[in-house]
């Protein structure tokens, strides 16, 4: 499903150039859960944007689907992204102005859904969430489990298939925590591909392969506790 080969991305200002990825080949099959770790600053999130297609790299290849996108301008990410791509953040990110049933409909607005398909895919993804009942309600009404819930709703009502995770549990504490990671865990097993960044190694062992970076670099890969160089 994804391919990089000597992936990297570099910011550069007038005073300053810092590389986020350097030299990144890595390889994620259909149907695995890879939990992505690793220091603050080290490149984390910034592999996760390029793999979502939200930023090209500098220099190297990325092929998604068997497409090397790595040159791709914002509106064939976009087209490539709102159809193949969920992704939950941290922060949420719902739309305060919206209910949560809009907000879990919006992807299949931009997927051109019609009406009839989208209230049933909608209210079905809802009840698999168990937040069905708070679908008129606004995020800020909401506890951040619900919330977070709501987000992964949204993430998976486009049917995508691959799922980016950014620190999915960051902003909760730890029951809640593990509800979102047994809901990311049922998608994996039903073969959703997920690849998610996290700080825990409780929540990384629901993960079928931990991939360690380090100043921009992949340094370990354990496949179910075996490491490889």
């Amino acid at each position: 499903m994804i391919k990089t080969d000597g992936l990297k991305k570099v910011y550069t200002t007038e005073e300053v150039e810092t590389t986020a990825l350097a030299n990144i080949s890595l390889e994620i099959n259909e149907g695995e859960f890879v939990a992505i770790m690793g220091p603050s600053g080290c490149g984390k999130s910034t592999l996760l944007n390029v793999l979502g297609l939200l930023d090209n790299p500098t220099d190297g290849q990325y092929y998604f689907l068997d497409q090397e996108v790595s040159t791709y301008r914002e509106r064939q990410r976009s087209e490539l992204r709102k159809m193949n791509i969920g992704f939950v953040f941290q922060s949420f990110n719902l739309i305060d102005e919206l209910t949560v049933y809009e907000n879990v409909e919006l992807p299949l607005l931009y997927q051109k859904v019609t009406g009839k398909e989208r209230k049933a895919r909608v209210l079905d993804v809802l009840d698999q969430m168990a937040i069905a009942h708070r679908k008129n309600h606004f995020s800020q009404q909401l506890s951040g489990g619900q919330q977070q819930r709501v987000a992964v709703a949204r993430a998976i009502v486009g049917r995508p298939q691959l799922i980016l995770a950014d620190e999915p549990t960051g902003n909760l504490d730890s029951i809640h925590g593990e509800e979102v990671m047994k809901i990311l865990a049922d998608l994996h097993e039903d073969g959703t591909t997920i690849v998610m960044v996290t700080h825990a190694p409780q929540y990384a062992d629901y993960g079928t392969r931990l991939v360690h970076l380090l100043d921009g670099h992949v340094v370990t890969e354990n496949l179910r506790g075996k490491a490889t160089a």
